[in-house]
């Protein structure tokens, strides 16, 4: 059983590439605000939350099933490519992988954008399931971003 991996998924959703990779970007206030139910706050411990080198550390609500708190510092950010790379740096999720590094590009469609996540990962044990459960919080979260933006519309 290989103790590396990758997972990558393509989410295609209704809002514009530019208003979608926006609310990505201001997560550190909208995410709280608009989805209490899976994080309770996010707090900016280096930079200005958005930038490279910026670290900020994720409370996740009850219920969460695998982690309740998790540090991400931003590696790369490409705001003309709509492109975001972090790595977990502290918190829970280091209990199960030694090494957990994800990348987010938005690409404008026709209509609405396509929203890819990937995530690159080493196992703290061969036990450790690959982290499907962290894809699919992503997925719900892009779904739930998309649902949030159109409903602004209104």
């Amino acid at each position: 059983m290989a103790t590396t991996g990758k997972l990558e998924v393509d989410i295609e959703v209704k809002s514009q590439a530019d208003k979608f990779w926006g609310s990505l970007r201001d997560s550190t206030t909208l995410f709280p605000k608009a989805f209490p139910h899976d994080y309770k706050s996010i707090e900016v411990l280096e930079g200005d939350g958005k930038a490279v080198g910026s670290v900020r550390k994720f409370h996740y609500a009850e219920g969460s099933p695998l982690v309740k708190t998790s540090e991400e510092k931003i590696d790369f950010v490409d705001e003309e490519k709509k492109t975001v790379a972090y790595r977990v740096v502290a918190g829970d999720l280091l209990n199960y992988y030694k090494e957990f590094k994800a990348i987010i590009v938005v690409t404008p469609k026709e209509e609405g954008s396509c929203a890819k996540w990937s995530c690159e990962f080493e196992k703290a044990h061969e036990k450790v399931p690959d982290p499907n459960i962290i894809r699919d919080f992503a997925i719900k979260n892009f779904k739930e971003i998309d649902e949030y933006i159109l409903s602004l519309k209104e």
